[in-house]
């Protein structure tokens, strides 16, 4: 058994900074190369990180044989392809947020890993976050009772990364962004019971010069036993992040506020500078994380990762999940596109959610 699994980034913007100072805490790994197609992005970026290999040609960086897994941090709309291609290379690949375009995108995927022996796990971090796991610890133990109501929200002033205002690369708009946590993070508390129903409105509120994506959603999901869950999102609050969820049960409720509490009230004219709250406008008053990337899970999140491929163990959230997960986005989209409640199973050869809103 090798003593340090051996990590390659492919991209070297927002979400791979957070993975390479993530996995700055996994002792099971070494980051050994990062590929990212841009000249001088992966040379700059693997000197930042004292990584040893860098490419900018994937085929070149896949033929590297002591890789043993790939974290995926490309656009949305490349998450098929690279995955296929790293799964015929015998990588075992963990996939960023969202899984990828469509569902037939993601059967392929699901597909070339299993014919190749390969691992596929789906990053959601909120299945990791500190605070998060808690809650779900209270339910589990039946400190709440039975669950009758979940909520979460996320929000904050606009996408991290530039390829989410192009609904053809990233697929939708702050449904496809951050709906996919809520509708995992539901998933993963209620045990992985089948949804029922998805309804949803959504609007182009204040960012229609830059998208023609949603940037406020408001999505209700119904479970086969039950549960209700709602989950808001947005790309118009300002002030940096908002994340925070909650569980209402027949004996109790809890709230978790990821940011509140593991933060210090900040006010700055000049606006903070940090990680995960990069994707928000941080001009006057906000919440600055201490020990940032621990709080919401990643470190937790990677170290899972690489013991899975390390010890051959089934990833907590796998390309089945994102999968799941995605089919809810796509229904979550007609809903708002109908105005009608959307039944599950919902199949669609729609290439892009946005485009069953936007009929």
């Amino acid at each position: 058994m090798k003593d340090k699994i051996k990590v390659g980034l492919i991209g070297s913007q927002f979400i791979s900074s957070i993975h390479a100072e993530a996995f700055q805490w996994v002792a099971e790994a070494e980051l050994y190369a990062v590929m990212s197609p841009t000249p001088g992005n992966a040379q700059a970026f693997a000197e930042k990180f004292k990584i040893p290999y860098h490419f900018t040609d994937l085929d070149q960086f896949l033929a590297l044989e002591e890789l043993d897994m790939v974290v995926l941090g490309a656009p949305n709309h490349l998450h098929c392809e690279i995955t296929e291609r790293c799964a015929a290379a015998g990588k075992h690949i963990v996939v960023e947020k969202p899984f990828c375009l469509n569902l037939a995108e993601a059967d392929r995927m699901i597909a070339a890993c299993k014919n190749a022996g390969v691992k596929l796990m789906y990053a959601e971090e909120l299945c990791f976050t500190p605070k998060y796991v808690r809650l779900k610890a209270l339910l589990d133990e039946g400190a709440l009772g039975r669950p009758v109501l979940f909520k979460q929200s996320e929000k904050h002033d606009g996408p991290h990364s530039d390829h989410f205002w192009d609904v053809e690369r990233s697929g939708g708009g702050v449904t496809m962004d951050m709906g996919c946590h809520a509708f995992q993070f539901f998933r993963w508390l209620n045990g992985n019971n089948p949804v029922k129903s998805v309804y949803a409105q959504m609007n182009t509120s204040v960012h229609t010069d830059k998208t023609q994506g949603d940037d406020n959603a408001i999505i209700i999901l119904e479970f086969e036993n039950g549960v209700v869950a709602m989950a808001e999102e947005s790309w118009t609050k300002l002030g940096g992040m908002d994340d925070r969820a909650e569980i209402h049960g027949s004996e109790g409720v809890a709230y978790a506020d990821v940011l509140q509490g593991n933060s210090i009230q900040t006010y700055s004219q000049k606006g903070v500078g940090y990680a995960v709250e990069k994707a928000g406008n941080t001009i006057g008053w906000s919440f600055t994380m201490y020990e940032e990337i621990w709080n919401y899970g990643f470190p937790q999140e990677m170290e899972h990762f690489v013991k899975c491929v390390k010890y051959d163990l089934e990833p907590l959230v796998t390309g089945e999940d994102g999968t799941a997960v995605l089919e809810i986005i796509f229904a979550a989209y007609e809903s708002a596109g109908t105005g009608k409640k959307v039944m599950l199973p919902f199949h669609t050869d729609v290439d892009k959610p946005y485009k069953l809103w936007k009929k």
